[in-house]
């Protein structure tokens, strides 16, 4: 963002920049990366496959997700190997206590107080979700990051995850007829006519509130994530906007002072949406798996 607010500056010297076409350029994925060294054109992978088409280059999105992942990796390998040098009965210190305290935070007040009994097995997956998202969050707040989780088809691919790993958790707890009146539901004493008629009725319900989760993980974090960054952009767009690097003194102070208010509440944000994807993903395991 800050390398993009460079380039601002930079036009606003010579001409009038666009604003929106520099917001939605920043916002939108792309197969180019503004890199500190300049404008990095990530290679082209094509596949055809007879008359298909598949598109598999990488773009700055792509790019972000990796160096998240292998960030992700790194931290937590270092931390364990850290944590089993220290001994169990000392704490670490540094970065590596604070990723404990994480760890611990996220285990006993997120997944186990959500899922309950045999909640263990679902820490791992629910840790990976949360630091994944949170590095991802915090490197687009990064001069010349990119935000991978304002992009809608990677939140809509975490949310699937996480849908297909509620569903196995449902079907393993609850066996197969347990799961089937998950989704065909009629409650017991009533008549051949009155099941029926729920059944009817409340079929289509279950789907749909089944599907509704995954929507509502993916849109939530793609909204959130996008919004702080529209509201930054625009504002600091509009102080160049006013007269470029010779206006005036207060056209200038307002816009950018709120601009690092917005800026310190998207730190908080990326925080936040972080561990709402995690604590969701172990409610809507937990409740799965105790469906009475």
């Amino acid at each position: 963002m800050i390398g993009t607010l460079f380039a601002w500056v930079q036009e606003a010297g010579r001409s009038q920049p666009n604003l929106g076409e520099t917001i939605m350029h920043h916002v939108t994925d792309s197969h180019e990366w503004e890199a500190p060294w300049g404008v990095v054109h990530l290679p082209r992978w094509v596949v055809h496959v007879g008359p298909v088409t598949i598109d598999l280059s990488p773009t700055k999105h792509v790019v972000m997700m990796l160096i998240g992942a292998v960030l992700v990796a790194t931290i937590m390998i270092w931390t364990a190997r850290r944590t089993t040098r220290e001994g169990a009965e000392k704490a670490p210190r540094g970065l590596a206590n604070m990723i404990e305290a994480f760890v611990i935070f996220l285990r006993d007040e997120v997944v186990m107080a959500n899922i309950g009994h045999g909640g263990e097995k679902y820490v791992p997956y629910v840790l990976s979700l949360f630091f994944f998202i949170l590095v991802s969050n915090l490197l687009g707040l990064l001069p010349w990051g990119a935000t991978a989780t304002a992009n809608i088809s990677v939140t809509a691919a975490l949310a699937i995850l996480s849908f297909i790993m509620i569903e196995v958790a449902g079907f393993q707890s609850l066996g197969p007829s347990g799961y089937a009146k998950t989704i065909f539901y009629a409650p017991e004493g009533m008549g051949p006519v009155g099941k029926a008629l729920m059944l009817a009725i409340m079929t289509p319900v279950e789907l749909l509130g089944k599907l509704t989760k995954p929507f509502a993980l993916a849109i939530r974090l793609f909204a959130n994530m996008n919004a702080g960054h529209f509201v930054i952009l625009a504002l600091v767009g509009l102080a160049i906007m006013a007269g470029g690097i010779w206006m005036t003194v207060v056209p200038v102070v307002a816009p950018i002072l709120m601009s690092v208010a917005i800026m310190l509440l998207e730190l908080f944000v990326a925080f936040l949406q972080a561990y709402i994807f995690a604590m969701l993903t172990s409610v809507f395991i937990g409740l799965i798996r105790h469906a009475h």
